[in-house]
């Protein structure tokens, strides 16, 4: 049993077995069965002739089988201990991997490498994760795995509600949390690419999520861009990806500027500048104020 101890407050983390030791993974027999005698060498030793036709068919199999990288997981944990403990069990399964010790330097990576899930802490220095976890959802729905601590029941409920797939408590087994990745990628990875991927109509209104551009369609049928701020296209996006609906002010002060402590005459005044963009653009009164709540996006105004 090897116990790893990280933090001021003593945190463990129970490992089952230490990491020199895990077990290397069993061969395989040509039925996919384990074979566990098949490490043990013939006394006779091997000819000539099978060495040369095992590495015939080695060689014919990785040319016609190229070699998987495994999906990308950006961890954000600011514990040096815990982040190489899930470094080295998410490698061991396959998975390549990306650090973060901070939000910041997270919010970077995430954007630079758009990896395939991110593993991200709450409790973080600066910006926590919670911030980062909003940042995120503003323009991508890449699965996000928050860490909690054991208490935070408020930190786990809160996580769920702005969209994180799924949390793991502190302490953990760190083979727990390798399970819990692949079962949110499995989960994942079964949505419909082209929802993934397609960009969000709304009318003439194009917002494209991956290449974090808006734009208009003119009489030609070409795409004109539309010179957004970077608030305001996470205030279009958000609006666009459900029309109609009404977001309070407090709602998209909390999905599109999780780093500000900007109050509601701020978003007020972000909003009207990107309803002025919208309507020389050529769609009217496109985003609407819905008196003593908030605003929505309305097609066809």
């Amino acid at each position: 049993m090897a116990r790893h101890r990280t933090g001021a407050a003593g945190l463990w983390i129970m490992a089952r077995t230490p990491l020199r030791h895990l077990p290397a993974t069993p061969t395989v027999s040509h039925s996919g069965a384990p074979s566990p005698l098949s490490d043990v060498p013939d006394p006779s030793g091997p000819s000539d002739a099978s060495l040369r036709n095992d590495r015939s068919a080695a060689g014919s199999a990785a040319a016609r089988v190229p070699a998987d990288p495994g999906p990308l997981v950006l961890v954000v944990e600011d514990e040096p201990a815990i982040a190489d403990i899930l470094l080295a069990y998410l490698k061991r399964d396959g998975m390549r991997t990306q650090f973060a010790s901070d939000g910041q330097a997270a919010l970077r990576l995430f954007h630079q490498l758009r990896p395939d899930l991110v593993l991200l802490d709450i409790h973080l220095p600066g910006m926590d994760g919670v911030d980062v976890l909003k940042n995120i959802r503003s323009g991508s729905e890449t699965p996000v795995i928050m860490v909690t601590a054991l208490a935070d029941d408020v930190d786990k409920l809160l996580s769920l509600r702005l969209g994180a797939d799924d949390y793991v408590v502190k302490p953990f087994s760190p083979a727990e949390v390798v399970a819990r990745v692949r079962a949110v990628l499995r989960r994942t990875a079964a949505r419909p690419a082209a929802l993934q991927a397609q960009p969000i109509r709304v009318g003439r209104l194009v917002v494209d999520l991956e290449a974090h551009g808006a734009s208009t369609v003119d009489d030609h049928g070409e795409l004109q861009p539309l010179p957004l701020t970077l608030t305001e296209f996470r205030l279009l996006a958000c609006l666009a990806a459900q029309p109609r609906r009404c977001f309070s002010r407090s709602h998209l002060i909390e999905t599109c500027l999780p780093e500000s402590d900007a109050l509601d005459r701020v978003i007020d005044s972000h909003l009207s500048k990107l309803r002025r963009k919208l309507q020389n653009a050529g769609h009217g009164e496109l985003i609407e104020t819905v008196r003593s709540i908030g605003y929505r996006l309305w097609p066809g105004a």
